[in-house]
């Protein structure tokens, strides 16, 4: 069973590094109508257009969910 995006993203969490990785999935977690059991990109990525957290967070949702897909496979 494929997990979702969000349980992907919260390895980024508590990273030392601050990068857009861990922002995103800091935003995530604490946004509570963030679709957390979603793995559908257009989903995820309509969320994330009308409620984009930062400066470049799509382009990073972008890249990561593409590194998600290779390791959902």
């Amino acid at each position: 069973m494929k997990r979702s995006f969000y349980h992907y993203m919260m390895r980024f969490r508590g990273d030392l590094k601050e990068g857009p990785e861990k922002k995103l999935a800091d935003w995530m977690f604490h946004e509570h109508s963030f679709p957390k059991q979603s793995a559908a990109y257009d989903e995820l990525s309509a969320y994330l257009e009308y409620h984009s957290p930062f400066p470049g967070a799509l382009a990073a949702f972008d890249h990561l969910y593409d590194s998600y897909l290779e390791e959902e496979r």
